[in-house]
Order: C-alpha cells, then sequence, then structure tokens
C-alpha cells in the first residue's frame, strides 16, 4: 500500500527543517520530541500523531495553512 501522505508530510518537514536551517536534533529540542522520532518520521516510517504534528510545525515556526499547501504540493509531485 502506497503512504502517499506519510510521504508527503515527511518530505514537507524535512523541506521546512532544511530551509529553517535546523537539524533534526534541534528541532527535536525544539518541537520537545525524541530525536530518532524525527527522523522516523522523516523517512517516512513512524506514524505521526496530530499533536506531534502540531509541536513540529510550532517549532519550525510555520503556518498550519502554509504547511497543509506544501504537503498537498508534495503529494502532487508524488503522484507525477
Amino acid at each position: 500500500m502506497e503512504k502517499k501522505l506519510v510521504q508527503a508530510v515527511a518530505s514537507t518537514i524535512r523541506h521546512f527543517r532544511k530551509l529553517a536551517d535546523m537539524s533534526q536534533e534541534a528541532l527535536a529540542d525544539k518541537a520537545d520530541l525524541d530525536r530518532t522520532y524525527i527522523s522516523g518520521i522523516e523517512r517516512g516510517v513512524r506514524n505521526i500523531t496530530l499533536d506531534s504534528l502540531e509541536q513540529i510545525i510550532n517549532a519550525l515556526d510555520v503556518d498550519i495553512a502554509s504547511f497543509f499547501a506544501k504537503v498537498s504540493e508534495q503529494a502532487n509531485e508524488l503522484s507525477d
């Protein structure tokens, strides 16, 4: 089963983290999550909770609409 949404969210988190010039460890610290959890999310092997997603979005200092617009863009690219 293809996990397009999981992959789109993963690549969006990675995109905004790199845009912020932030390491996985720095993001994990700022979001109050474990670095291995962030790594698993970005690789698409961990299933993220909505609570954790909100913590990550806030830690990245990105508004929710912009985050999900990028998720949509990433999902469309995966379909191509």
